[in-house]
């Protein structure tokens, strides 16, 4: 991830003068003069570091803030104020600024102040990615995304792990909600007892009790042991109860009855026993609605519902494709001995698509190109038809003013790829200032 600063400050002197210096530091430097834009900007995309002042025209600095570390603790957030105001800035540090400065402030102090934001930024990003190495090292799945969304997803696992709370994971097909589940129990206190995955969907009615909860001898026909059920297996660690709207009424009921109390009964049995399980439950059905039409018992719906966790489409999160491409490539190269890749002009007909069946139809995508392409290099034409004549569709239909506006799209983020991100890389093969491709990233929606 690049390091970039934004400056809010309505001085326009203050501000020229500061960003004038901090680039000529090499820095990547968003300028506003008011609180309302800086807002905006903190929407639309992350900064390494926030540099605010206090007292701002359309919202204050205690604002940008608390609006920077809503979307990332990482970020630290450096307050200017004049001396009159120091109490507002010893306030501003107790909400979680990194420091702030008095104005008029001398240019070396800032930027001296500045690279120490940025080193704590950069160690907080080094631990992060070290973590989900080791985690991927000692058996823990890797979820793959840079993009907000994602960034948002591992900012509420990073909270979610920390909690016995029952979760619910909803998102449509494909979305990963078996790796999110995995990934919560790997990063929970439970990540040395087993996770035993159970999708509901596809064990018929009359099984799935007698899977779930296990089996006494001869609780019916067949039954010539007793059988200890799933969450028995899972004692001590985590249950993924997968597509759990699709489960019977009966069932739902000793769900319940487990998320209640902790105990339930083996079938044909009589004593019961205790279940120490984490339940983590997952759906792409809109269970409130399940509940509206009687499918889906109300009381278990609020048992589940705890901590509710959505998981995006990838057609939300279409600036991490170029990055799943990479992974997955590297996967079936791996397993098939291959070294195939994939052209920019294929990435970008990959991120032109919708993608229905989301990450899991770009894994399959990704498996048949790497397995069918003979030239080693993928290109448009080698993806499945209905991935190209979606491109061609979109080219053909689109009105002129949008073909000018796709057609620079695509170009800035064909640069991005090549230059994996780099900006100031991508700002001088396209020959505009860094300033003038951040604009353009903006414009265009891009993530780099």
């Amino acid at each position: 991830m690049s390091e970039s600063i934004i400056v809010v400050e309505d001085e326009k002197i203050v501000r020229l003068s500061l960003v004038d210096a901090l680039k000529e530091e090499g820095h990547t430097v968003l300028a506003v003069d008011n609180g309302s834009d800086a807002l905006a900007a903190l929407e639309e995309g992350q900064f390494s570091v926030v540099i605010t002042d206090l007292r701002l025209p359309g919202a204050s600095g205690i604002e940008i803030l608390k609006k920077s570390m809503a979307e990332s603790t990482a970020t630290p957030v450096i307050i200017m104020t004049a001396y009159g105001n120091i109490k507002d800035a010893v306030e501003a540090m107790k909400l979680g600024a990194f420091d702030y400065i008095t104005k008029p402030f001398d240019l070396e102090e800032m930027l001296l102040t500045v690279e120490r934001a940025l080193n704590v930024w950069r160690l907080t990003k080094e631990n992060i990615r070290m973590r989900k190495e080791l985690s991927s090292y000692y058996g823990a799945p890797q979820i793959v995304g840079e993009s907000k969304p994602m960034q948002r997803i591992y900012d509420l696992l990073e909270k979610i792990s920390k909690t016995e709370s029952t979760v619910l994971i909803l998102g449509e097909s494909g979305t990963g909600k078996e790796l999110i589940a995995s990934t919560i129990h790997f990063q929970s206190v439970r990540k040395d007892k087993p996770i035993v995955r159970v999708n509901c969907a596809a064990l018929p009615d009359e099984l799935i009790e007698s899977e779930l909860f296990g089996y006494e001898k001869g609780a019916f026909t067949g039954a010539a042991a007793k059988k200890p059920g799933r969450f028995e297996m899972a004692n001590g660690g985590s249950i993924f109860l997968d597509e759990i709207g699709d489960l019977p009424a009966l069932t739902q009921t000793k769900i319940l009855r487990v998320l209640e109390d902790g105990t339930f009964e083996r079938l044909g049995g009589t004593g019961s026993f205790k279940a120490d399980v984490r339940i983590i439950a997952a759906t792409n059905k809109d269970l409130e609605h399940e509940v509206q039409k009687g499918r889906f018992r109300e009381d278990l719906f609020y048992r589940l519902n705890v901590i509710p966790l959505e998981i995006p489409p990838l057609r939300q999160r279409k600036g991490d494709i170029p990055l799943l491409v990479e992974v997955f490539c590297r996967k079936f190269n791996d397993q098939m001995g291959t070294e195939v890749y994939f052209s920019p002009e294929a990435i970008e007909a990959l991120a032109s698509y919708v993608f229905p069946g989301n990450v899991r139809e770009l894994l399959n995508i990704i498996e048949r190109c790497v397995a069918l392409t003979d030239s080693g290099i993928v290109h448009p034409a080698d993806l499945p038809v209905h991935v190209a004549k979606n491109r061609q569709e979109k080219t053909v239909l689109a009105p002129l003013q949008d073909v000018t506006a796709e057609a620079e799209r695509e170009h800035i983020r064909r640069i991005l790829i090549l230059t994996k991100g780099n900006r100031s890389k991508a700002s001088e093969i396209l020959r505009v200032s860094r300033k003038t491709l951040w604009e353009k990233i903006n414009l265009h929606g891009l993530d780099a």
